[in-house]
């Protein structure tokens, strides 16, 4: 980012986006065990919960937004929408776990704009500071895009207009179309206080606070910019603003220090277990050397053939490295990592999403919320050094009902601090647990970092029985610090 790099200024202009209807309303198509979201446990922990939804009715949407809501292809609500609205609809700040691909952002979007547009709420371009109704932030510039065009897409025909920042583009385009109007401001948190430091964004009639992947937004890496952030002048209190946190994993020092930033009487929602892996996505785990992973993966991508799959590797230079090394091999490979140019990360997700490559070698840039139809496979090249980490990656796959496979190279020397919690991610999603894993994970040797099971951190509010009931925090914190791969000081 230009402001803090003090490299050449930031030039680029993302291509206009199409403003069809077709275009706007293009939808993921839901999987063979769409249904099966009807059986996932779902916790309620706090006071007096609103009843849950059945169906997309009893949200009791504005004609605009039911309308919109059907033409994106939703039919009936997923475990989180049907607690997720009618929480944030009866004003309660919630903290929501719920596992990868079952429809948190629709969670929290059609809400809040449905109040947003019952309150009549129109986007002014008059004025050259814009006071926005919402705010939502989100760690990577990929993620806060694609959140950005869900909320076009429920806000189409109506006087509710979403606007995106991030880094790597030109702030001043940026601050140009801001200024046409804002009532959605979804952001990055650097280019967000960039923003609202140049006095273009006024916080006085903010309403809404989401945060999603929220525990890498309290982590140490963001903590700083959101406590800036909710620390800003004109920024309402805690108590005279809607908080709302989604993500798939909650270390428990993260749900402690969430806890700062929401209302005392707020709700957490458990859909599945916390921080647990998808069962819909197939995990399989190869034990190799460091050395043996290039021809382990060429093999594997040989069998696969054209299936879209996503490549993880550890570093910015290995993903280079290692999609330079396929595309040597004849397979088409693109790669994303937070040193490429906005334009190419641009560039490679369109090419990887059409399918002119049908390889992505990432690093932990892509690994949380990307939402791309059709990723039949994921590859762990380098395993990540935290098990939620792992949990977003394979989440890639197996999203809103369909199946999908994961496959992680093992290697003894390096991976040994993740075997047991692997174990207990793999037994609780009822996948099979190779032996020289469990080997790996209870010889002694596989400690490390591991936590055991626990309770989820007692609160010293009115939560049932006092506590979070009994649904184990397994997950080990995110990395600390701003790691390979952050957008965090965009």
């Amino acid at each position: 980012e230009e402001i803090l790099t003090h490299g050449p200024k930031v030039t680029y202009v993302p291509p206009t986006l199409p403003e069809d209807e077709d275009s706007i309303f293009a939808h993921y198509e839901k999987g063979i065990n769409f249904d099966k979201y009807d059986d996932i446990l779902v916790d309620v922990s706090g006071s007096n919960p609103p009843q849950a939804i059945m169906t997309f009715e009893e949200a009791a949407l504005c004609g605009t937004l039911r309308k919109n809501v059907n033409k994106s292809g939703y039919i009936k609500p997923t475990p989180v929408q049907k607690h997720g609205i009618p929480i944030i609809s009866a004003g309660r700040d919630l903290m929501a776990c719920a596992q990868t691909g079952s429809g948190k952002t629709a969670a929290f979007l059609l809400p809040i704009l449905q109040q947003l547009m019952a309150n009549g709420t129109a986007a002014s371009s008059f004025s050259e500071q814009q006071e926005p109704d919402a705010i939502i932030v989100a760690p990577t510039r990929e993620l806060i895009n694609q959140i950005y065009l869900e909320a076009r897409k429920f806000a189409f025909g109506t006087c509710v207009r979403p606007v995106v920042v991030y880094g790597g583009v030109s702030t001043g385009h940026q601050i140009r179309d801001l200024l046409k109007g804002c009532n959605v401001l979804c952001g990055t948190p650097g280019r967000l206080m960039d923003v609202i430091g140049k006095g273009k964004v006024g916080l006085a009639k903010l309403r809404y606070l989401v945060m999603d992947e929220a525990d890498r937004m309290l982590d140490m890496g963001f903590e700083p910019e959101m406590r800036r952030l909710v620390g800003s002048p004109g920024m309402p209190s805690r108590e005279n603003r809607q908080t709302l946190m989604f993500s798939a994993t909650y270390p428990e020092d993260i749900q402690r220090l969430a806890a700062d930033f929401l209302k005392t009487d707020y709700l957490f929602l458990a859909v599945g277990v916390v921080g647990g892996a998808c069962s819909d996505v197939e995990q399989t785990f190869i034990q190799v050397t460091k050395f043996s992973k290039r021809e382990q993966l060429l093999d594997l991508l040989k069998t696969t053939g054209t299936a879209r799959t996503m490549v993880f590797v550890g570093t910015k230079r290995q993903a280079d490295f290692i999609a330079t090394y396929l595309c040597q091999e004849k397979v088409l490979t693109t790669s994303i990592h937070g040193d490429r140019e906005q334009r190419e990360r641009e560039q490679a997700l369109a090419d990887f999403r059409i399918g002119k490559c049908h390889v992505l070698v990432a690093t932990s840039v892509a690994a949380r919320g990307l939402d791309i139809p059709d990723v039949q496979h994921v590859v762990n090249f380098d395993l990540p050094n935290n098990i939620d980490e792992y949990v977003h990656r394979i989440g890639r796959t197996g999203r809103c009902g369909n199946t999908g496979r994961a496959v992680s190279f093992y290697d003894p020397c390096a991976d040994n601090q993740l075997a047991r919690s692997l174990v207990t991610i793999l037994s609780k999603a009822q996948q099979e647990v190779p032996s020289w894993l469990e080997e790996s994970a209870f010889s002694g040797t596989g400690s490390g970092s591991f936590q055991p099971p626990r309770e989820r951190f007692a609160s010293t509010d009115s939560r049932k029985g006092g506590s979070f009931k009994d649904m184990a925090a397994w997950s080990q914190p995110a990395a600390l610090g701003v790691n390979d791969e952050d957008d965090a000081w965009e």
